[in-house]
């Protein structure tokens, strides 16, 4: 576990850590340094996601929209977090809002790995 690359990433939880693990099962040394490249570039950090979600106190939205979900971002945006309640709910769920977001990035990451080893051959 401490020597894998993984690690690298800041802020990596158990759970993702052994997503990640599943998810990358059978990779070659150079498909896992290109996954690693595109997913760390994609990927957002739970410790950095409760800032967002602090922040959100004064633009409301602010970590629906780092995490792609627009449209729940423009309601806490007319709603003002949904009068706080949705804003306090982000706060005290921040990690796994960081992780479903993350768990779409290592498919995506992993989609855009494969096109490329396909495009090799």
């Amino acid at each position: 576990m401490y020597n894998s690359p993984f690690m690298m990433l800041p802020g990596i939880s158990p759970q993702e850590f052994s997503y990640l693990q599943t998810a990358t099962t059978g990779f070659s040394e150079q498909q896992l340094n290109g996954f690693l490249m595109v997913y760390n570039s994609k990927r957002r950090n739970p410790d950095d996601m409760i800032l967002y979600c602090v922040l959100g106190f004064f633009v409301p939205g602010l970590p629906r929209f780092l995490t792609n979900q627009i449209g729940l971002g423009i309601l806490y945006m007319l709603t003002y977090g949904l009068c706080a309640i949705g804003t306090i709910i982000d706060l005290v769920n921040y990690k796994s809002l960081a992780f479903e977001y993350n768990q779409r990035m290592v498919f995506e990451s992993l989609q855009l790995v494969k096109m490329g080893t396909i495009a090799q051959s």
